[in-house]
């Protein structure tokens, strides 16, 4: 009875504070971190909402497992309008009560049942958590790379603009010629290009995280704060793999199938014993009283729940292979997000360390060299392309870096970067 009301508290505690999710969030008050962003999305998230209530409902059926057959109340009367003492047929009444007593440990294994449900249900909930996690890092990393994208091609927009009305001056003191500064001028296309698209992506990744993180209405004063530069990831293949088979929730949830699968065998063998029902009458006829007690056992002569027992059997063998599919998967996606962060973060180092630097250095020798006539005009420009290629190509790298991080934290349900 103590456990019944245990569970029982919970259920009506974990259904109030869903109802309490359930309310839009109020506006943000500054930048919002990761971690700020994922909590958010965590409590308002309707997907979550509601397979946290049908969590909630196995609880309920865990709570239905546990009780025990009800007895019946059986009356019944004859001849009541005669008198007693009616020699030839008295009136008769008689009150019993009965009850079905169920053999086998039939409870026991219908709670096992339902707890180990209750756990694989819990941890598929934990799992969801984890996907959703998973989008509200993406979407968080998509909108600082946004953010990041387009103050570089305002930079790059502000620095040929004024590398144009340089040569704008020249073009006017004949020092080049129309050609020359015309062709200048149409790279300015590109570089206005480059700022309208960036404008756009940040707008689109900004309401995409604000409608994960519950806002109804997405609002262009949203702003975040979030490292651009990916960290280095501690430790080694060996370490996120055992890592991940002892925090991933599917994993957990393919172990409490095996547990649901063993308590349905042991179930289907109790449910083909036999159930006795015993009563017990008190009998009134005429002026006599009289007690009496009936057994009623059916027997299993034909039905013993022989298809059922094979069918358990055939599924938890099932459930077996089934975990050792999620193990092989655990360590292919760990495997899988682990060399995917390997090789991104060895090209973002490369940009960071050594070619971002270089292509400034060389776009700032050829920008010098051309206006000094060293030389040609196509040698600058393919300078300028460089030196925004590699800009772009650097931002690139941290994305993919950034993502590799996550998808490995997803493999391993853990916090690889706090």
């Amino acid at each position: 009875m103590k456990r019944v009301l245990t569970v029982l508290s919970l259920c009506f505690a974990l259904a109030h504070s869903g109802l309490a999710q359930n309310q839009p969030p109020p506006p943000p008050t500054g930048p919002v971190t990761m971690q700020q962003a994922v909590e958010q999305v965590l409590a308002h998230n309707p997907v979550l909402l509601a397979s946290q209530q049908n969590l909630l409902s196995m609880k309920g059926q865990e709570v239905q497992a546990g009780v025990r057959a009800n007895p019946n109340l059986v009356g019944a009367g004859s001849d009541v309008s005669l008198p007693a003492d009616n020699p030839s047929s008295p009136y008769s009444y008689s009150v019993g009560v009965n009850r079905l007593f169920e053999r086998g440990q039939k409870r026991r294994w219908r709670l096992d049942a339902a707890r180990a449900t209750t756990a694989q249900t819990d941890a598929q909930y934990h799992d969801q958590i984890r996907q959703t996690t998973l989008l509200a890092r993406q979407s968080f990393t998509t909108l600082v790379l946004a953010k990041a994208a387009l103050k570089l091609a305002q930079d790059n927009l502000r620095d040929y603009r004024h590398v144009l009305q340089i040569n704008h001056d020249r073009y006017d003191a004949g020092d080049i010629g129309k050609l020359d500064f015309e062709r200048l001028d149409l790279q300015l296309a590109q570089f206005e290009s480059d700022v309208n698209s960036a404008e756009m992506n940040l707008v689109q990744a900004s309401d995409q995280l604000q409608t994960l993180m519950g806002y109804p209405q997405p609002s262009r004063g949203f702003d975040i704060i979030g490292d651009l530069i990916p960290p280095a990831v501690p430790g080694g293949l060996t370490e996120w793999e055992q890592r991940a088979l002892a925090a991933r929730p599917d994993y957990r949830a393919a172990e409490a199938a095996v547990r649901v699968a063993d308590a349905n065998v042991k179930l289907a063998y109790a449910n083909g014993t036999t159930d006795p029902t015993v009563e017990g009458d008190y009998n009134r006829t005429g002026i006599y009283n009289s007690a009496g007690f009936s057994i009623n056992i059916p027997l299993r002569i034909f039905d013993r729940n022989q298809g059922n027992k094979d069918t358990s059997k055939y599924l938890a063998t099932a459930s077996q292979f089934g975990e050792v599919a999620v193990q092989n998967q655990v360590y292919s996606d760990v495997d899988q997000a682990w060399i995917g962060y390997s090789t991104a973060k060895v090209l973002s180092d490369r940009y960071n360390g050594h070619y971002l630097a270089e292509a400034k250095d060389v776009l700032s020798i050829a920008e010098f060299a051309y206006q000094h006539g060293g030389i040609a005009l196509l040698d600058y420009l393919s300078a300028v392309q460089d030196d925004r290629q590699t800009s772009l190509n650097a931002l690139n790298s941290y994305a993919q870096t950034w993502m590799a991080i996550h998808q490995l934290s997803y493999a391993s349900a853990t916090e690889v970067v706090p």
